[in-house]
């Protein structure tokens, strides 16, 4: 089994987590500051840690409005999944549906009583470990 990395892109975070080689259980990596709109940044990161840990499969936080339509947010991840597959040949990228992502990550943070300034700093990345654990627990 390879390692598989989770995504939450966001305007200037890249929220990153990561599987054990078992395809388990994600843990959060970190949490990828960029300039606003100029996610390339973001893609040479993932692309760094992809060939490090020799992930072949990526999955992809696809922001879908609440009636499921894509919207200008979930264009930009759609963009973002074609450059990560240029960046990094043979990497599978997967969109998946994030649609409170962040709440349940937001809500686990608050229950194990972490302050407001320190989940404003952890919340990309633990989105990113929700997104990819819903994918693990369905595979």
């Amino acid at each position: 089994m390879e390692k598989i990395i989770g995504l939450d892109l966001g305007s200037v975070t890249c929220g990153i987590a990561m599987s054990d080689v078992l395809g388990m259980i994600a843990h959060g990596v970190e949490t990828f500051h960029f300039e606003k709109d100029q996610d390339e940044a973001a893609v040479v990161r993932v692309s760094e840690l992809a060939k490090e840990n020799n992930v072949k499969k990526i999955c992809l936080g696809l922001p879908k409005h609440m009636n499921g339509d894509i919207g200008e947010r979930a264009q930009i991840s759609i963009d973002f999944k074609a450059k990560l597959e240029a960046a990094i040949p043979g990497v599978e990228v997967i969109l998946i549906d994030e649609r409170l992502t962040t709440k349940v990550a937001q809500n686990a943070l608050i229950f194990a009583d972490v302050s407001r300034k320190k989940r404003k700093k952890v919340i990309d990345k633990m989105a990113a470990v929700t997104i990819l654990q819903g994918y693990l627990d369905s595979h």
